[in-house]
């Protein structure tokens, strides 16, 4: 069992950025694929980002390329979401979630673990 908590959201202007993290505990939790999700009210939740478990392969929404970083730290078990020029649309709950399979997915489906959430709020 993984447990996933995110932190780091809040509400900032349009240009400005955030960083979220999301702290992982359980077995072997460094040996995952970890994504990042949103879901803005109404809306399905998408993919954002993820990186495998050595952090050597990234991958971004291009809605969010250039924009976005991922990076982990396996020695902390934490995953962070880098946001700059943050744009009003990129408003939505994130989520942070685990896949056991080594390879990257970027469907909700494939990610077996998932944290409640934070907010994220850009005004314009």
């Amino acid at each position: 069992q993984v447990q996933l908590v995110e932190s780091g959201g809040g509400l900032v202007q349009a240009g400005g950025s955030l960083r979220l993290s999301c702290a992982a505990s359980g077995r072997t939790a460094s040996r995952y694929v970890m994504g990042w999700f949103r879901q803005a009210p109404g809306k399905e939740r998408e993919f954002v980002s993820a990186i495998n478990w050595i952090g050597s392969g990234t991958y971004y929404a291009d809605s969010v390329k250039g924009r976005f970083t991922i990076s982990r730290d396996n020695a902390k078990n934490t995953v962070y979401l880098q946001m700059n020029s943050l744009k009003p649309e990129d408003t939505a709950v994130y989520y942070c979630a685990a896949c056991i399979k080594l390879q990257v997915a970027r469907d909700p489906i494939a990610y077996d673990y998932w944290g409640r959430g934070t907010q994220v709020a850009v005004s314009s």
